[in-house]
């Protein structure tokens, strides 16, 4: 990973609780489930096995991820700025009227666009009024800022 995300004191306590569920609980389950699917027999045709062995994959991968992603994140400091920053809950208007409420996040999720996308890339830095053109894949549009958060 070159450079880091920027994460907001949330965001990364939200990464690091995941991280310690997927530690935790969810390590143990899919170890308790190999262990089960072992006891089945022949492993060539288990697929109880294969199956808890691919979980125990993506599993690992995840946390890889999520403990990359921790180590590199910058913390970054956002309350009340005048200005559109990682961690801002941003009301825009589009230009066909449609009202969108999103947090700018790189942790993603319902309701978050990332810092780096098209209209989180648009909206950094920009201020209660300011029009923002957005360039996305399926063609461009224009938003107007209408309340930070």
């Amino acid at each position: 990973m070159v450079g880091g995300d920027q994460l907001t004191a949330k965001q990364a306590e939200a990464l690091r609780t995941e991280l310690a569920e997927l530690e935790g609980p969810r390590r143990t389950e899919v170890v308790q489930a190999i262990k089960k699917a072992r006891e089945f027999g022949d492993l060539s045709e288990n697929f109880e096995y294969h199956a808890a062995k691919n979980e125990q994959g993506l599993l690992e991968a995840r946390i890889r991820t999520l403990r990359s992603r921790l180590d590199h994140a910058e913390i970054v400091e956002h309350g009340g700025s005048d200005v559109v920053g990682v961690g801002s809950v941003v009301d825009v208007e589009t230009d066909a009227g449609e009202t969108m409420k999103v947090e700018v996040s790189a942790v993603g999720g319902p309701g978050t666009v990332s810092p780096t996308s098209p209209l989180g890339a648009a909206l950094l830095g920009r201020a209660v009024g300011d029009v923002v053109d957005v360039s996305a894949p399926r063609g461009a549009w224009r938003a107007t800022v209408k309340a930070i958060r």
